[in-house]
């Protein structure tokens, strides 16, 4: 390889590591800002259950060091969550020098649209899942069972339906960069729909708590999107049709 060759290469790399070095200096600021109230921020997290919670019934800690460390965690992936606009921004900064000029314009949106999304994906298992859910857990426990939940496999708990909700929300964008880089259409995917709807909701099964409100809960909203998906997929062009018909305009310009 060549010195011409591999100097831009190494220039991406220097700039991955600066932007990557940004996206950590930010996780890590917001962090210190919220350490303070990680024991707030793990009860406001914590208060679905606990509303649900017979009278008498608490929280424990199996782990002497569960009441000290379990909130921190909490803390840095809440850190983490209100980062992904300036996370997604220093990706945006790394990737637009590689597109088209109208590329940059669809992109943007994109962008914007799956952290909007992510959050709203995230506040629907918050208000709507976890009340079902753990008014379905509680409600049908034996009567002479005590509940009482460990705060570390709660917050496990909760942050994998968070992760599975947040992303679930995220079917728009998927269905339109699909559709953008050629994989499918918008057509293809209409034809396909009967399939699709079944295998959201084996997927929802298996993904969810073993109640059925968890299920239609997080399969219903994926239906809908996956719709709102391939509607505004027909506004995004093929990447590699666009990019010719470009080099096309260019070639009879210059003739």
């Amino acid at each position: 390889m060549t010195d011409d060759a591999t100097q831009p290469l190494i220039g991406h790399l220097v700039e991955l590591r600066t932007r990557l070095l940004r996206c950590i200096i930010c996780i890590l600021f917001v962090l210190a800002g919220l350490l303070f109230f990680s024991n707030d921020i793990y009860h406001i997290v914590a208060n679905p259950l606990i509303s649900q919670l017979p009278k008498g019934s608490s929280m424990i800690a199996t782990d002497i060091a569960a009441p000290f460390f379990t909130p921190i965690k909490l803390t840095a992936v809440v850190s983490i969550f209100i980062s992904i606009p300036y996370i997604l921004y220093q990706v945006w900064g790394f990737i637009a020098p590689a597109l088209y000029q109208h590329e940059k314009r669809l992109i943007m949106p994109l962008i914007i649209s799956s952290t909007v999304l992510f959050y709203i994906g995230i506040a629907f298992a918050y208000f709507a899942v976890f009340p079902l859910a753990f008014y379905f857990f509680i409600h049908t426990a034996p009567v002479d069972v005590a509940i009482n939940t460990d705060i570390t496999k709660y917050l496990d708990f909760v942050m994998t339906l968070f992760i599975v909700f947040g992303f679930a929300f995220e079917v728009p964008v998927a269905i339109i960069l699909l559709c953008w880089t050629g994989v499918t259409t918008p057509k293809n995917l209409r034809k396909k729909r009967p399939y699709i709807i079944v295998g959201v909701f084996a997927v929802a099964m298996f993904v969810t708590p073993p109640d059925v409100f968890s299920q239609i809960l997080l399969a219903v909203p994926i239906c809908l999107l996956f719709e709102i998906g391939t509607f505004f997929a027909r506004f995004y062009q093929p990447r590699k049709k666009v990019i010719a018909d470009d080099d096309d305009e260019s070639v009879d310009d210059q003739q």
